[in-house]
């Protein structure tokens, strides 16, 4: 039903700013929880903000708690992520996803992009 594609990753320092955006296609985006995972290599993929279909209500994990902002804009078919304040251990391939809820466990979620790459220098 939904394709997602990121775009936005780069290469930042320490304390810098990079804004993610997540395009997906189909005439449903509206109906699903949107949300931004990462995976640094050899770790677990971490829910990093998740956000309701309307937009309403919002998740962050603690560690991106005051830096990292999930907004979305249903007329355009796109999410996003506001990255601020970037560090070092910020540094994953961030992965956009679809699902019917807003769980914090990825099996949850029924469509991703391929992921963008970010990476914070010092």
């Amino acid at each position: 039903q939904v394709q997602l594609a990121e775009s936005g990753g780069g290469l930042v320092q320490t304390g810098g700013s990079l804004r993610l955006s997540c395009a997906a296609s189909g005439r449903t985006f509206s109906r699903y929880c949107m949300a931004w995972f990462r995976q640094a290599p050899g770790k677990e993929r971490d829910r990093v903000a998740a956000i309701s279909r309307n937009g309403d209500v919002t998740y962050y994990a603690d560690s991106v708690k005051g830096r990292f902002t999930i907004s979305r804009d249903n007329a355009k078919n796109t999410a996003y992520l506001q990255m601020n304040s970037l560090k070092p251990e910020d540094t994953a391939v961030y992965y956009c996803a679809a699902g019917d809820q807003c769980p914090i466990r990825p099996a949850a979620y029924d469509y991703w992009g391929q992921g963008t790459q970010v990476t914070v220098s010092s």
